[in-house]
């Protein structure tokens, strides 16, 4: 019986490599880079399944995959692919949203801490030789305990970030499209107010929506606009959920008090603006990015690649419709 072809678009973990080869023939591009789409397309010539790596996957790649069966990404978004057309063509599209929660809530509070306490510019500050010795008014910040944390869009990574809050005895505020049952919402201490309540109520918002038509520029000028002076921005979901010119004007007209961002509109680019004003924290899409999270993405996106080869449905399924038993 001849082997499944997959193709993975950037290395892998071993672990994960080796598993898939056990079953499959495999290639994969040795550099850690994205692959102009010709490339991609010539090697989805033949392959049965496609491990994505950060990679976009349009209608026209699929165009030259005739025996393409599943794309399982590596990642908890998928807006990089093309789902609908995979759809018509009844390729599986899967991904990796149980192992990205906790890595992903780590670095949503920890730029919301460096932000709020100052961090990076207190770090450069030392460095650059500026202390010499204590004073009253050096570096002054923002409390956290206490505050009112706003969460826009609470599954696994909003309940997540809340469950750190609540160590920081912070009152929780969240608006999300699906609710969780009344005894997740009093375990975590999280009360549910609809989105102006939110956005003029919160000191800290952290965003954790999907990109989708309806998010897009979810939070542009007139959003920013209802926000407190006072308060802080915090985005680790993606990069075209803040429409990142409004943001730079409401930073420089001090209609809001600073960001922490791990994801931009337009990335790598950022905008000059950003990098200029020392009360943004940013940080280089790096959510997931700790060893022990890396690895259980890769395995989780392996385990998922090789159900849909046997024909059994795969665990995280991202377009059902396209299941036939």
């Amino acid at each position: 019986m001849s082997l499944f072809k997959v193709f993975i678009t950037r290395p892998l973990p071993r672990a994960a490599v080796e598993r898939i080869a056990t079953r499959c023939e495999v290639t994969m591009n040795p550099e850690d880079a994205r692959l102009p789409p010709a490339q991609v397309a010539a090697a989805c010539r033949d392959v049965d399944g496609l491990v994505l790596v950060s990679t976009p996957v349009t209608e026209e790649i699929l165009e030259h995959a005739p025996h393409l069966r599943v794309i399982s990404t590596v990642g908890v978004g998928y807006d990089n692919i093309d789902v609908a057309a995979c759809t018509r063509r009844g390729i599986l599209v899967t991904h990796t949203p149980t192992a990205v929660t906790e890595a992903t809530a780590d670095l949503s509070f920890s730029l919301l801490l460096a932000v709020a306490r100052r961090v990076v510019e207190a770090d450069r500050f030392v460095r650059d030789g500026h202390w010499h010795f204590w004073t009253f008014g050096c570096m002054w910040g923002t409390d956290v305990a206490g505050k009112t944390l706003g969460i826009y869009g609470f599954g696994r990574i909003g309940q997540s970030v809340a469950r750190r809050a609540r160590g920081f005895s912070m009152r929780i505020l969240y608006y999300s499209l699906d609710r969780p049952t009344p005894e997740r919402e009093h375990e975590l201490g999280a009360q549910f107010v609809d989105r102006e309540t939110l956005l003029r109520e919160a000191d800290f918002l952290s965003l954790h929506v999907p990109l989708t038509p309806e998010t897009h520029h979810l939070m542009g000028a007139p959003q920013l606009a209802l926000m407190k002076p006072s308060a802080f921005l915090i985005n680790t979901s993606r990069g075209k959920v803040v429409e990142e010119a409004a943001l730079v004007e409401a930073l420089q007209s001090k209609r809001i008090a600073g960001a922490g961002l791990d994801v931009f509109e337009f990335e790598p680019r950022i905008h000059p603006a950003l990098l200029a004003m020392p009360n943004v924290v940013v940080t280089p899409h790096m959510g997931t990015a700790t060893g022990e999270t890396r690895l259980a993405m890769a395995m989780s996106a392996t385990d998922n690649l090789l159900a849909a080869l046997a024909g059994e449905r795969p665990p995280n399924l991202v377009n059902p419709e396209t299941w036939r038993k």
